[in-house]
């Protein structure tokens, strides 16, 4: 499923005096929330003036497979700004079609339903994009990071919901169909081959900011080039609003009262962060996050958080699992193998908090 819970979600607060000045940047919190709506349709538009520069700022949201999404954009007038936000929405929904392992008829899921047959099949544009992707991060990550973890994906959600720790004997024969290296991918059919039997795809990890990559795209057909996108908390930023330097960010740790927060100005970029915050599963006193580590089949055991500041909203969404699962000290190392890519990492081992930023935000 590529729309998931997130442990930071964008909530927009709008002063009376937000525009009282071009030079004004817009200001969004982060913090983290659990939306309880599934599959809930609802849209609505918050517009506002600028009148120093003509544009108007135009916001919708709507629920999304159990999160939120959320655009943000300037546009001359709202006929342009209604026909940009339904070709996004299209957009966004046709890659849940195409993305969710949650769906029976997915793209996806007709695809891992041919494991172990030993044939090439011809998948879609979006589909072949999404696994090149992955793999390649799969590939350069040194397997911290693994779109084919399905059957593991569905024992973890599993034992989330039913508070129940995975059998050892079925996590072991779902690990055997784990591996990036045996999905093989042909650039020129567009075709994939998937090796193991039984092997299931699952691109959650990466899905939500492959989407933001593409919705910011859509609005670009309508010219619109100030943008903010987010989907459970899976940020991208296009260009700044009018007279403005950036969409200004700032980001906590999913607690609101945490004073732990720093403020950036966001621009041509995307930004997300990972973490167990309300996803996890406690059994006999251990608590596992919802980030899977795809060698053990297991959630992270110890407390990690990682942000990372990114070209693309696939790089962000993805690295941020890369990291977490790598841990601080790996992280360190393999940051290098990422260039361009800027990481916070905070981590908690046997009692001791370390933080460890890369380059200032």
């Amino acid at each position: 499923m590529f729309v998931r819970h997130h442990p930071l979600l964008l909530i927009f607060r709008l002063p009376s005096t937000i525009y009282s000045t071009p030079k004004l940047i817009q200001t969004f919190r982060i913090y983290s929330r659990l939306c309880l709506h599934k599959r809930f349709f609802c849209a609505f538009c918050i517009l506002i003036t600028n009148v120093t520069t003509g544009q108007t700022r135009f916001t919708f949201h709507r629920g999304l497979m159990g999160t939120q999404f959320n655009v943000l954009f300037y546009a001359p007038d709202s006929l342009i700004a209604q026909r940009a936000y339904v070709a996004v929405s299209v957009r966004i929904d046709t890659l849940n079609q195409v993305m969710s392992d949650y769906l029976d008829g997915s793209e996806i899921n007709r695809l891992s339903a041919t494991a172990g047959q030993g044939k090439w099949v011809p998948v879609s544009a979006d589909l072949f994009n999404v696994l090149q992707k992955a793999k390649t991060i799969a590939q350069l990550s040194r397997g911290h990071f693994d779109p084919t973890i399905g059957q593991l994906s569905l024992l973890w959600r599993r034992a989330v919901r039913r508070k129940e720790f995975p059998d050892a004997t079925v996590r072991r024969k779902a690990r055997n169909t784990v591996g990036y290296k045996f999905m093989e991918l042909d650039g020129t059919t567009h075709s994939v081959r998937l090796h193991r039997a039984g092997m299931r795809l699952d691109v959650g990890g990466i899905g939500q900011g492959f989407a933001i990559d593409e919705a910011l795209r859509a609005l670009h057909q309508f010219g619109i080039r100030a943008a903010l996108i987010d989907i459970g908390g899976d940020i991208l930023a296009g260009d700044p609003p009018p007279g403005s330097e950036g969409w200004r960010v700032q980001i906590g740790s999913g607690n609101v009262a945490d004073a732990d927060t720093m403020t950036i100005l966001l621009k041509n970029a995307a930004i997300t962060t990972s973490g167990d915050t309300y996803r996890f599963l406690e059994i006999n006193g251990r608590r596992y996050s919802h980030i899977m580590n795809p060698r053990s089949g297991l959630g992270l055991k110890h407390f990690v958080r990682a942000t990372v500041l990114a070209p693309e909203g696939y790089q962000a969404d993805a690295l941020t699992k890369v990291f977490s699962v790598a841990g601080l000290r790996r992280s360190r190392k393999l940051l290098k193998r990422f260039p361009g890519i800027k990481l916070i990492i905070l981590e908690n081992k046997r009692g001791q908090l370390r933080k460890w930023q890369s380059a200032p935000f």
